[in-house]
């Protein structure tokens, strides 16, 4: 009975995972929501005060972070 018990629940669970796929499915369009479109979205802020960006960047790295540092720090 052993041998038998742990396919036949085996079985049974596999069984029952497959029965409700076999039904009618959700996406059938007959429930009674309306739906509408969502509004647009709004334009991201200008972050850059009008400044134009540079066409390249530069490559990020140790020298050019510190130059850029330097350049930002105020002189004494």
């Amino acid at each position: 009975m052993k041998k038998t018990l742990l396919p036949g629940l085996l079985a049974a669970a596999l069984l029952s995972l497959t029965l409700p796929s076999c039904g009618p499915s959700a996406t059938e369009g007959d429930d009674d929501i309306p739906t509408s479109a969502l509004p647009p979205l709004p334009a991201a802020p200008d972050t850059t005060k009008g400044a134009k960006q540079p066409e390249q960047f530069r490559e990020l790295n140790s020298v050019n972070a510190t130059e850029d540092i330097k350049k930002m720090q105020q002189q004494m």
